[in-house]
């Protein structure tokens, strides 16, 4: 990114001018390594395309639950007989940094030819921490991270993130950019919860910024979440149906964190499974051309990995066929499949290849998103 662009963001969006510290030109740029449209890293990103078949490009875009003690015999499972090449670590895990690599050791082992696995986890602090025991920091809430300078922040993710590294993390699926309204005490998935950073989107950018900028210091490639916002919804999408947010719209002030994070280079960025009945009351988000590519990719620009909140077992999409649930997604133009019941890759990957077979058009988007996740890759030194 360049420094005059990093001006234009940091003039639109008063906050950062004063809180936030701006990078120098030996800053690593969020997700880190190389990009697609560059040279020798197309090139290589082709070859290893080209050598799959379209039953492993489909893996490389499924994401899929492991517990975060052992490599548990489904993901395992999930990994050799669909190909899947990427997965979330679960549940919380007292092993400490060391005991934890040998996890993340096993299951890379399983990892299919010319691809390593993408390894993430919610390491976001407070009550959503995923890895503990020794090694690891005792990482606050957001609340209390919002009450840090932003330099302060960057500088602990910074550290954060090279636990996870060490630990054989790739991917942290911080930060929470979505905005709760002060005395907004109805809010179950973030503001319950303590998720957010702040209550004005201003402060929520700042901090926000600063992680993502932090990890990619780390190396940790951050996804930031859940677009196009949690901040005003009054159930959770994981435990009920029908959550609906009847407030954001496509100029909305409460995309700004979400804008900010993209023209700084955020590498990954969670759709959320909320309807969002001023922008598209017809589909959730994560299944919503609307949404996902008119307005994250086309609006806003973004240019890297769209991941899914839980496809899996999420109340708010059980009314959809599980392969079904691939399939729009993927039809809306994401990437990454995610779903914490690594049973389900088996329906997924089906469904993916059965409309591969039969639509071109599909067949073209699976394809652009299967780039996309090697290009992730590649950045990542994942790929051979």
């Amino acid at each position: 990114m360049t420094r005059r662009a990093l001006r234009s963001v940091i003039a639109a969006l008063a906050v950062l001018t004063t809180t936030a510290a701006a990078p120098s030109a030996a800053d690593p740029a969020p997700g880190g390594g190389a990009s697609a449209g560059h040279g020798p890293a197309v090139s290589w990103v082709d070859q290893v395309f080209d050598s799959l078949s379209d039953a492993q490009r489909v893996g490389q875009l499924l994401m899929v639950d492991c517990p975060s003690t052992g490599a548990g015999a489904a993901t395992l499972a999930a990994i050799r007989r669909y190909h899947v090449g990427s997965v979330i670590l679960d549940g919380d895990s007292f092993l400490g940094v060391g005991a934890q690599r040998a996890v993340t050791d096993a299951l890379r082992a399983a990892a299919p030819p010319r691809t390593q696995l993408l390894i993430a986890t919610d390491q976001e602090g407070g009550l959503v921490r995923r890895m503990r025991g020794a090694g690891f920091s005792a990482i606050p809430s957001a609340v209390v991270q919002g009450t840090w300078s932003p330099w302060w922040l960057q500088t602990q993710a910074t550290a954060w993130g090279r636990q996870l590294s060490a630990a054989g993390i790739d991917v942290d699926l911080a930060p929470v950019l979505d905005t709760v309204p002060a005395g907004d005490a109805g809010n179950p998935p973030i503001g319950q919860l303590d998720r957010e950073f702040g209550h004005t989107p201003a402060t929520v950018t700042a901090h926000g910024v600063a992680v993502l900028r932090g990890l990619a210091a780390a190396g940790i490639v951050a996804t930031v979440k859940h677009f196009p916002g949690l901040g005003r919804v009054t159930a959770n999408t994981d435990t009920s149906a029908g959550v609906t947010d009847r407030t954001t719209t496509v100029t909305d002030a409460y995309l700004a964190p979400f804008t900010a994070a993209i023209r700084v280079g955020a590498p990954f960025v969670m759709v959320s499974t909320a309807v969002y009945s001023r922008i598209d009351a017809t589909s959730p988000a994560a299944f919503s051309t609307r949404i996902v590519t008119g307005l994250l990719r086309t609006t806003l620009g973004f240019r890297g990995v769209v991941i899914s909140d839980d496809l899996g077992v999420a109340r708010q999409v059980a009314a959809y066929p599980v392969g079904d649930r691939a399939v729009r997604f993927i039809r809306a133009g994401g990437d990454i499949v995610l779903t914490v019941d690594a049973t389900r890759a088996a329906a997924m990957s089906t469904a993916l290849l059965a409309h591969m077979r039969t639509d071109p058009a599909f067949r073209a988007l699976v394809y652009a998103a299967t780039r996309r996740v090697l290009t992730a890759k590649l950045a990542r030194g994942l790929l051979f």
